[in-house]
């Protein structure tokens, strides 16, 4: 992608753009009823959109992109949704890995998988691998996934680790907590977007969101391209982040 004069992008300093973003793919349903289509339909698009948004990342210098692709809330939906999802994962892991090879893009991925189909969870494992060695970008994609849960699995392998080293509860801290979370070792979190116009986290990224930046879009994610993304950095880029700190006379 040419940035061109008028781009917000090409007015960003580097050490202002966010290194990493995270996304709550947000609208494929809605985007599907005012097409007349059925709900795969929409995620069908949506599908191609998080294709098309790699490029632009790894262009702004963007380092990590997170996207909540499978909620463990997800699973309680009608059974040919879920399934046609899944079969959605298995054929995008399927058709776009040597992709994934080729621009560099190291596949993390953030969940419980013990619930996901075991044909699928071999899959994961398989382009994990694959990519191990790249490091342009590292794609997270959040699957069969809840911060709460994330949370209190961490706090539990934290405290097991204290009880089998011996170590002090008094001495856990957030490091150690953040260690055992599905994003270890993902760079911070600095911007997360959402779609289609909620204003609400959805159990996503809870922890890694506490000094995130916030953006909101009505934009349906099926509708969201490289030009969204370069206004949700730019405005991040005019954000003054402060981690608790008072604000700057």
């Amino acid at each position: 992608m040419n940035q061109s004069s008028e781009s917000p992008i090409s007015a960003i300093a580097a050490e202002k753009m966010p290194k990493h973003i995270a996304i709550i793919m947000d609208g494929n349903a809605r985007w599907a009823q005012q097409h007349g289509k059925n709900v795969s339909y929409g995620h069908r698009h949506g599908a191609e959109t998080l294709r098309n948004i790699l490029k632009p990342c790894i262009e702004y210098g963007i380092h990590c992109l997170s996207v909540y692709a499978f909620s463990r809330e997800n699973w309680s939906r009608p059974h040919d949704e879920v399934a046609d999802l899944m079969l959605l994962l298995d054929m995008y892991l399927r058709k776009e890995l040597k992709s994934l090879i080729k621009q560099d893009i190291r596949l993390h991925i953030s969940g419980d998988l013990s619930l996901v189909p075991k044909s699928i969870r071999a899959q994961l494992v398989r382009a994990m691998d694959a990519t191990r060695h790249s490091n342009r970008l590292i794609f997270n994609i959040c699957l069969s996934y809840g911060a709460r849960q994330e949370i209190t699995e961490a706090c539990r392998r934290t405290i097991q680790q204290c009880i089998e080293q011996g170590i002090n509860p008094e001495s856990i801290t957030d490091e150690m907590i953040a260690h055992n979370l599905y994003t270890s070792p993902l760079p911070e979190l600095d911007l997360l977007i959402r779609t289609g116009g909620d204003m609400r986290l959805s159990n996503f990224l809870l922890w890694q969101a506490a000094y995130a930046e916030l953006y909101f879009t009505d934009t349906l994610w099926p509708d969201f391209k490289a030009e969204h993304l370069e206004q949700a950095c730019a405005a991040f880029a005019q954000r003054e982040r402060r981690y608790g700190k008072r604000r700057t006379i």
